[in-house]
């Protein structure tokens, strides 16, 4: 039995992607981009030689990457900064958020719900059920004004 060239280099493309899945990276899975569209080259041009896949995959490969590295990694790292900086800040996350007070603000102190839980707040006295909204994060206190 005689298997065609271009199902070995889908098989290769296919392998090299499952490797991405388990040891991301990125990298496996340009090559294994590369990798398949060799298999449709060589579906095209059955007669290509061995030394000739070999040159055109190294070349496919290589480009596959730069492409990857010039203009996907950097649109990447774009759209996750504004999370990763906030990634370890969960305070600086709530600010500009609007919260209900559980227990009402009295001499600048109070609490409000968040989530499942309640965080300390600080600012003008307020009923509780007030809404309000978060103008600034000193540590594990919320600093807040009432929202009208």
């Amino acid at each position: 039995m005689n298997i065609p060239v271009h199902y070995l280099w889908w098989v290769l493309a296919l392998v090299l992607i499952a490797g991405e899945v388990l040891a991301p990276g990125y990298f496996l899975l340009w090559i294994g981009i590369a990798a398949a569209a060799m298999g449709v080259i060589v579906f095209a041009l059955p007669n290509l030689g061995v030394l000739a896949q070999a040159v055109c995959f190294a070349l496919l490969a290589f480009l596959s990457c730069i492409l990857y590295w010039k203009f996907v990694r950097p649109r990447l790292q774009k759209e996750a900064a504004p999370e990763a900086a906030l990634l370890n800040r969960r305070g600086a996350r709530m600010l500009g958020q609007h919260y209900v007070l559980e227990t009402a603000i009295v001499n600048g102190r109070g609490k409000a719900r968040v989530g499942d839980g309640q965080w300390l707040v600080e600012g003008p006295d307020l009923p509780a059920g007030a809404r309000v909204e978060v103008v600034e994060v000193e540590g594990a206190t919320l600093k807040v004004r009432a929202v009208p």
